[in-house]
Order: structure tokens, then sequence, then C-alpha cells
């Protein structure tokens, strides 16, 4: 029995397009003489599709579009058969009224195989607002050349049941020991998995358990591409029946392969890239994906000189090509000359466009009018808010004017604590750096100028020849430059101790006896915990985030903003 592997990177909602994809696959695969294709969880649909899930009218027009597509494909292709992802709607008057399934195409018909059991809600999933959970573990016999093969089918959650690997504790239910006993002589797993830190391994260690469990081999077919703030790494692959890895599909890209079940293959070499590395092509793909999705074939970037800037203008510029970057810089009275040339040789280094606006007389103008009309003279951060708020407005005219979409450059860091300006450095439609923390920005723009960097640079047609963040940008103290020589730690602790703080506090839930054993003082947890809760509504406002953490300040962040202190 041959098998195809399609890593698919759908686009959300669009029925007709993901469908047009899969059948394109279908060729693909009968050009291999493959017997079974597999595709993603919700390949028609796209994961997550959200409320688009709870429109009626989608629901129903999948079911026309699976009829059509499985003419369409027996006609073409004959007896190849086709598993893809759908929201199968429940006949009955509860809610919710859908399941998580996996269908097969064959013989000019589709049938139900499978059904999600485990219903992950935790981080940004919310399958129990859309799904409801089946009961049973699902099998599909497959007779190919005069032999039975029994195939035991999980989705996606349905395969992460050991605590001591995922860590977030005993589901009541356990696909995988229920098919203990069943004599399948494989697994499947249809995946829609985002990326986050340290997931490869995760996986691999969760596939390579069940694997061995249940002693067959074990394919893992998941989703690739950026939808919104997730990004899907791919990363398909194969373990045989001794938990060993025996085939591997690309990371952050769609790829296929085909695999006989009676096919001996040798192992994998599974020694990953550094995972800084995955973190930027991570970063790169979500920029690109949503930038693509949503319409747009340019982006906008307010640069400083500094080192956020600097990051996210190299992202972008791997993401959609330096012809379609273009920056600004607005330097007010307080900007540094050195900032000013740091800002010009990266847009060099990086054969970027940039325009220069001085913002020197607006501001002038602005303290002018408040004297002139309100009789008081704006100062401290009142004034520093003003000139944040005067360059978010010019970026977001340019962007307006020209249909670019502007990128947000603040860090987790700034986003915790509330260093950022509603309306001003916070504007844009993407918030590209918003889970790296300003300790990670540091590392990533480190290994990009590092030799070890070479081969990506290369790949993303960046200049390999050069540092290209540049040391005076690395090196130099944290500043926003929103006065006359001020530096981040003027308001802040060091990044340093902050982000240990932040991480304990946000990912780890650490409360303030372990903080303080971390060894911590109750003053600075105290503070920081304060900063945290006092910024929430500015939270609400950000764009969307690209998702890196478990725990990012995005959608799966879910504080109320009006709390007791």
């Amino acid at each position: 029995m041959k098998f195809f592997l399609a890593q698919l990177n759908p686009i959300v909602g669009d029925l007709d397009g993901n469908a047009k994809k899969i059948l394109q696959i279908a060729d693909k695969a009968f050009s291999n003489s493959a017997d079974m294709v597999l595709t993603p969880e919700l390949s028609l649909w796209g994961y997550p599709a959200k409320d688009l899930l709870l429109n009626k009218n989608l629901v129903e027009k999948q079911y026309a579009i699976l009829d059509q597509l499985s003419i369409t494909i027996y006609k073409k292709y004959g007896d190849l058969s086709i598993t893809v992802g759908i929201a199968e709607k429940i006949d009955d008057y509860f809610f919710p009224n859908l399941y998580n399934s996996v269908v097969v195409i064959e013989g000019g018909e589709w049938k139900m195989i499978a059904r999600k059991v485990i219903l992950p809600t935790y981080e940004v999933f919310d399958e129990k607002r859309y799904f409801r959970s089946e009961e049973r573990v699902s099998i599909i016999s497959k007779k190919i050349k005069n032999k039975i093969y029994n195939l035991g089918i999980t989705i996606c959650e349905d395969l992460w049941v050991n605590e001591n690997i995922e860590g977030r504790g005993i589901h009541r239910k356990n696909p995988i020991s229920d098919l203990k006993n069943k004599n399948i002589d494989l697994l499947l797993n249809f995946s829609a998995s985002p990326y986050t830190f340290k997931k490869f391994k995760l996986r691999n260690k969760i596939s390579s358990f069940a694997a061995q469990y249940l002693q067959v081999p074990l394919i893992y077919i998941n989703q690739v591409g950026g939808n919104d703030n997730l990004i899907f790494d791919g990363n398909s692959f194969i373990i045989n029946k001794n938990g060993s890895k025996i085939k591997q599909l690309k990371s952050f890209s769609e790829d296929t392969s085909s695999w006989d079940i009676n096919e001996n293959l040798n192992l994998v070499n599974d020694e990953k890239s550094p995972e800084i590395s995955s973190v930027f092509d991570a970063l790169v793909l979500g920029v690109k994906d949503y930038a693509k999705k949503c319409g747009f074939s340019s982006a906008l970037i307010g640069l400083s000189g500094g080192i956020d800037s600097a990051l996210v203008s190299v992202i972008a510029t791997a993401a959609l090509g330096s012809e379609n970057v273009f920056c600004v810089s607005m330097p007010s009275k307080w900007s540094s000359q050195h900032s000013k040339i740091d800002a010009k040789d990266l847009v060099e280094r990086l054969n970027i466009r940039l325009n220069t606006i001085s913002i020197e007389n607006i501001m002038s103008s602005f303290e002018d009018s408040f004297i002139e009309s309100l009789h008081f003279n704006p100062e401290g951060i009142t004034n520093q808010n003003i000139q944040s708020r005067i360059r978010g407005t010019l970026l977001m005219a340019l962007a307006n004017q020209e249909r670019h979409l502007l990128l947000s450059t603040g860090n987790k860091s700034e986003l915790a604590v509330g260093y950022c300006t509603l309306y001003g450095d916070m504007n844009g439609g993407l918030s590209v750096i918003g889970d790296l923390y300003k300790t990670n920005v540091f590392k990533l723009c480190n290994w990009l100028d590092s030799e070890d960097s070479v081969e990506r640079r290369k790949a993303y047609k960046l200049n390999p020849r050069v540092k290209i963040i540049g040391d005076p940008i690395r090196k130099k103290a944290p500043s926003a430059e929103l006065g006359p020589n001020q530096l981040d730690t003027d308001s802040l602790p060091p990044y340093s101790l902050l982000d240990q703080v932040l991480k304990g506090i946000i990912e780890e839930k650490k409360d303030l006896q372990l903080l303080e054993q971390d060894g911590h003082t109750k003053e600075q947890i105290l503070k920081i915990i304060a900063l945290i809760q006092k910024a929430e509504f500015k939270r609400k406002q950000a764009p969307p985030i690209l998702k890196l953490s478990s725990q990012s300040l995005g959608s799966d962040w879910r504080l109320p903003i009006a709390i007791s202190n």
C-alpha cells in the first residue's frame, strides 16, 4: 500500500481554492502510483477556521464541493483514495453541531472515516466552541492487491496523551491506548499543529512513544503556512514501529512525498538546524503569508536605527523581497546622529528604500497649539507619546496611500510592561516580533550576523558577505530616543533581569514566592506585575502578534482589563 503525503498550505475559508489544491495533489499522487493521499486536519477549510464554522451556508457548500471533487477524481484517477479534513454537520438540535472529521474520497463517492476525540481548549485552541467530541477511536480497512490493511486514525490532539512528554495533564480519553488491541497495521495522524519553541522535539517524542506503544509505523501529516497570528511549520514525517524516523518532509514549506508500507527506509538523520534558525524561518513565513493572504504585496516599516526595527526590516526583506520593503526614518530633535547613520547603513545592506521625514516642525506645531489653546506645555511622557503618535500617524497615512502593510516593530518585553504607545509605535497591521523578548531579539540578531546564518541568508537572498544587522545596531544601549540622552533603563530594569521575571510570570505562571526563589526581589517583582496589569488595555488594541511561544500576548492571552491590584 503506497501513501502520498501532501503537506498543504490552505487559505482559511477558501473551500473552492483548497479543493482545487487537493485536486492538483491528486494528479501528482496518481503519477506516483499512490493508493491513498493524506492531507492535513481540516484541509478543506484551513485551520483555524474560527467562526467561519458557524456559517451554515459554508458548511453546506463543503458537501457540494466534496460531491464534485469525488466525481472529478474518480473520472481522472480511478481508484485513487484521498483523505480530506472537513467540518461534519450533526443532524440534531444540540450545539455545537459539528465534528472535526476526516473523510475519504474513493470510487466517485466520499465517506466519513474518523472524528476527532480530544478537542483542545488551551493556548489559541478553542475547539469546543465549534465541535463535539467523538466517543470511539476510528479504524479504516483498505484492501490493496488482495491484502487488507487496518489503519488507526487520530486527528492532531488525539496523539498528545502522554503527560510525561506534553506536560498539560491527563486527558479523560486516550485514543492511543484504545487502539492497543485493535490489530492495526499503521497509525495515521492528521494535524494542524502550529509552531512554537521546542515543538519539533515534543512532536517527535509524542509520535515515537505512540509508534513504540502500538508497535506500528506512524505517519504524521501536518499543515504548513501562516494563518493570521499562527505559523504552521509542516515538518510531516514517518516513524517506524521502533520509534525511529524514516522520512522527513520540509519545514515551513509545502512538500509532498510517497511511501510504501512495505518499503524499508534508512533512518533519517534528525539533526535539525539550531532553533534560532527555525525562529527566523517561522517569522519570515508568518510575514509572507499574512501579507499574501490579506492582499498586500509590500510592507512599510518605521526605521529608527534601533535593533527592533532593524530585525523586522530583515525579516520583511526575506519574506517579501527587497523591492517590496519601504522604510521611513522620522527623526526628531532628540534623535542621535548615530541612529540616523545606522538606519541608512542598514537599508544599504538590505537594498531596500528609505525616506526621511523630519518631525521637528510638526512637534513644535503641536507644542505651540497646546500652549496657545489650552495654556499648558506638554512635558515628560505626554510629550514623548505625542512624538510617537506623530510618527504613527505619518506611517498609517503612507500605508493607506500606497497600500503597504505597516509592520509593528515592538518586542514582547515592551508590550508586556506597556513600554509602547497606543496610536503611535503600536500602529500596524501585524506585530512581527511581539512574541520575542528583547533578550531574544538580541540573540536572533547575533545569529543573523554570525557565520552560522550564512546558508539561511543565501536562501532568502540576503547578503551573506556582511553582518546584516551590524555591530553599531547590535551593541548600542537600547533607547527609544524620546527625550535627551534617554535610555530604556531609565524606566525599566535591565532586559536581562526584566525578561527573566516576565517569562516566569507569563509562560511559567509563577507566583511571587517562586519568583523570589529565583533570586528576584519582592519589590522588583511587584513593580513588574503592576506594569503588566496596567498595560492590559493596550494589548487589547495591539495588532495580531505572530505566535512563537506557549504563551504569546495575543489571542491566547485572555486576562481582563479591569481587575483589582
